[in-house]
């Protein structure tokens, strides 16, 4: 069953008006020199005052503006023993690992259905999950590389799949064909992105707020996934995991894979989930069965962030990560999707 937990508030105090972001980052699809699991191992907890700082954000507007929002944390309870881990081999690994376990979906009666019509495709060629009937969860370094936002962020888009091609009966340009998906593009109104995920906060890059939230100009009418809190490993039934989104090297395909987490810290899993680059962004869930019903249960309980290859012992080790979304992420993106943090108190 899902576990109810006690939210921390994340709290507006102010908003301040920032210079108009260059928007001349490239956009990277697979990151490097971050803080693996070793690094993660020696991290000191933060304090209330780096809580703050870290999950302050910044909303870029569609035309340009950009703002600082200051935030305080209420009720936030700090582990000491937050960053340990459960100490596991690592293997050398690829972003496919062995034999290519994932499966693209054809059937248009499964792509245009839950859960698979909650992937989305970002314009800057990541993927992305409908949290809301108008917000969409994805990895920041989608749109930002920690010093500056990426070219193609400036006229943000957000593709919904669509099988059905409207018009005169002639099949438009980029109409769907042999069960491949075209998409229905939505401006974006908005972004936020936690201050955590910025190199001037956190020195290198921290994979832990790799995370941002994309507000469209226009609401959908599809049903979206809820968020829930990550479990611990020992926690998740059977520890699988399940993400669908749009790998580059199956192009206009769903491509979705389940796996089991082989790791984990605090605020990240580490896993060996086939994937390319294209699918970071992707929302990753759990299913479970609510007692007493015979339907399955799905909620968000991570974000995909890619393939990375860390020093481990000086040997240059890769797995595939996804940061997790701890109690305190849930009361920030809740945060952001409700405006207030009424909707926002269990989890």
């Amino acid at each position: 069953t899902w576990h109810l937990k006690k939210i921390p508030q994340i709290v507006r105090e102010r908003t301040f008006s920032l210079d108009s972001p260059k928007f001349e980052a490239k956009t990277k699809l697979e990151l490097s020199s971050v803080c693996g699991i070793e690094c993660q191992r020696k991290l000191p907890v933060p304090s209330l005052s780096d809580l703050k700082n870290l999950l302050s954000y910044e909303t870029v507007f569609e035309n340009g503006t950009r703002t600082l929002t200051e935030v305080n944390v209420l009720g936030a309870v700090l582990d000491p023993a937050a960053n340990t881990t459960t100490h596991r081999p690592l293997r050398r690994k690829r972003q496919v690992y062995g034999t290519d376990s994932r499966f693209s979906i054809y059937d248009k009666r499964f792509m245009t259905n839950f859960p698979f019509n909650t992937a989305v495709k970002i314009s800057t060629g990541c993927s992305g999950i409908l949290v809301s009937p108008k917000h969409v969860l994805t990895a920041a370094h989608c749109l930002h590389n920690g010093k500056d936002y990426v070219k193609g962020s400036k006229r943000l888009r957000v593709g919904l799949m669509k099988t059905k091609s409207r018009g005169n009966g002639r099949k438009r340009k980029g109409a769907k064909r042999n069960g491949v998906p075209s998409f229905q593009w939505t401006r974006v109104k908005s972004t936020h992105i936690p201050k955590g995920w910025f190199k001037g906060v956190s020195g290198d890059i921290a994979l832990d707020y790799d995370y941002a939230v994309l507000e469209l100009k226009r609401p959908h009418k599809r049903k979206y996934m809820e968020l829930g809190i990550s479990p611990t490993i020992k926690m998740m039934p059977g520890s699988m995991i399940h993400f669908s989104g749009f790998d580059n090297d199956r192009s206009g395909q769903l491509v979705y894979r389940f796996c089991s987490i082989s790791d984990e810290s605090n605020d990240l899993f580490y896993q060996y989930c086939d994937a390319e680059p294209g699918s970071t962004g992707s929302g990753i869930y759990l299913r479970l069965k609510e007692p007493d019903k015979k339907k399955w249960k799905r909620k968000i309980i991570a974000v995909y962030s890619g393939h990375q290859w860390v020093d481990i012992n000086g040997e240059q080790q890769d797995y595939n990560v996804a940061v997790r979304i701890t109690p305190l992420k849930y009361a920030q993106i809740c945060f952001w999707i409700h405006g207030n943090d009424g909707n926002c108190t269990q989890g």
